[in-house]
């Protein structure tokens, strides 16, 4: 594999709000979808080997939208399940755990739909995307969401799940991973179109 590149979708009320936007499938907004459109210049200058896609209504729209049409749903790439947080803020869930932080405190337990991960739950997923994409060869271009895709940087420069927590990434923004002398690098993050 030459290079990945990491599209993280666009805006969504969630998202512009700061909940926890982990297994509920909200749809972007306008600027989200502004942001997807302003991707396809990225994406018209490259010829992917393999393209995955959270299975996400926001990840599928963005992916869409910046012309990435051919592509496959990989379950791998959904978000963070914050099992009893999905939906909540981090200043109310402070409320009652002040100091919470999610790299280092955790979720609390949800439903039997959204039951919450701990970070190496996503680093699993994670690396299981990061050897798809390894063994496709070529470049390869994922759509998913911001703390997941996060955790796949850290996984990719082989550090634990939760230094994650060291890459900060925001909506309709682009990164790219790569290799520096065989060795695993970034080489651009959260860079806007």
């Amino acid at each position: 594999m030459r290079e990945m590149f990491l599209l993280r979708h666009g805006e969504t009320e969630w998202s512009r709000n700061g909940r926890h936007t982990g297994r509920t499938d909200l749809p972007l907004t306008e600027k989200g979808e502004a942001q997807a459109r302003a991707l396809a210049r990225l994406v018209a200058e490259r010829s992917f080997d393999l393209v995955l896609v959270s299975p996400a209504t926001r990840a599928r729209r963005t992916a869409e939208l910046a012309g990435l049409t051919d592509y496959e749903i990989d379950p791998d790439l959904w978000e963070w399940d914050y099992g009893g947080y999905e939906g909540i803020t981090t200043s109310a869930i402070r409320e009652d755990r002040p100091g919470w932080y999610l790299w280092r405190d955790g979720v609390v337990p949800g439903d039997a739909d959204h039951p919450g991960e701990g970070a190496a739950e996503v680093g699993a997923r994670a690396d299981r995307v990061i050897g798809r994409a390894r063994a496709a060869g070529g470049e390869v271009a994922l759509v998913a969401h911001g703390h997941f895709l996060r955790v796949l940087c850290a996984r990719w420069l082989d550090l634990p799940p939760a230094d994650g927590r060291l890459f900060r990434l925001d909506t309709g923004t682009y990164s790219r991973l790569g290799y520096e002398h065989a060795e695993p690098v970034v080489l651009s993050w959260n860079a806007p179109l």
